[in-house]
């Protein structure tokens, strides 16, 4: 397995959305409003054939989660790092479980295991972001505490990974949200999508260091998810339709923007196309896989 987190986007994992989001109980889950499982479904479908024409190649999560709502969003209970995963455990309560069964499916599609967060260490992936291929920062809030900080340097250091804790703002408190990948995505090395007010200030001050070009995200369009990019590689992302200043800043920056229309399941769930792909493998050069596609089609 080959991993950089900002090269070309080879192949990712997805999970199709369950009955159980559309019958998920919208304030016990955080949801905006009752979801249609079927239109999820669609708009699901064509993130996945954005995906496809990119040229990656897709597996997916089919293994059971019942009861899981959340488990479309494939990003949070794991971290891929070097050639293999560390297992996280959810902040969420509502989404502990979902780390086992992905942990399996990583294992079956052939993934070194580099180990699990245990006892009371929480962290989630939305609030796991790489500054660099040797640097990842750490959103400290309601989903990923200090233990779980703690425990990822242990896993990470013989890797020669560094990880740095930023403390995340209390914003709608602790049933709603916010990971550090609600505020700010890297899309490219030299490129980060950010809302500035809610940012770190020390995070913002490693942007300014080390020159990173930035895309500001207004008010208007945090709750749209315009922060929540998914960098494809080449100077190409995808975006969630909607988010028209957001997308100007990244035309101007010289983006390639695919826009994908999901009101249900990204709006509704709150949860972008970071939030809905697990990148398994990226890499400057091409891997020789079979062809792009989906491994199990939908």
């Amino acid at each position: 397995m080959i991993f950089d987190p900002f090269a070309p986007l080879r192949r990712v994992l997805v999970r199709r959305p369950g009955a159980d989001l559309g019958t998920a109980d919208p304030e016990a889950w955080g949801y905006g409003g009752r979801i249609d499982i079927e239109r999820a479904r669609a708009q699901h479908k064509s993130l996945v054939e954005a995906l496809v024409g990119a040229g990656a190649e897709v597996v997916l999560h089919d293994l059971p989660q019942p009861g899981k709502a959340d488990a479309v969003f494939v990003f949070d209970p794991v971290l891929i790092a070097g050639e293999g995963f560390v297992t996280l455990s959810m902040g969420k309560e509502l989404r502990r479980g979902e780390e086992a069964a992905l942990q399996r499916r990583l294992l079956d599609l052939g993934l070194h295991h580099l180990g699990r967060l245990e006892g009371g260490a929480r962290a989630e992936g939305g609030d796991l972001l790489w500054l660099d291929e040797s640097r990842l920062a750490c959103g400290l809030g309601f989903r990923t505490n200090r233990a779980g900080v703690e425990a990822l340097e242990r896993l990470l250091a013989p890797l020669g990974i560094a990880v740095e804790a930023f403390d995340l703002p209390f914003s709608g408190g602790p049933e709603r949200c916010l990971h550090l990948q609600s505020l700010i995505s890297r899309p490219a090395r030299d490129l980060a999508v950010i809302h500035l007010p809610l940012l770190p200030v020390r995070l913002w001050r490693h942007l300014e260091r080390r020159g990173i070009r930035r895309v500001e995200v207004p008010a208007e369009e945090l709750p749209t998810l315009g922060p929540n990019v998914l960098g494809l590689g080449d100077g190409r992302v995808i975006v969630v339709e909607g988010n028209p200043r957001t997308r100007a800043g990244l035309e101007a920056a010289g983006c390639e923007v695919i826009a994908v229309e999901a009101p249900d399941l990204c709006l509704l769930a709150e949860g972008g196309p970071t939030c809905l792909t697990l990148p398994l493998e990226r890499s400057a050069e091409a891997l020789g896989h079979p062809g792009s596609g989906v491994a199990n089609p939908e």
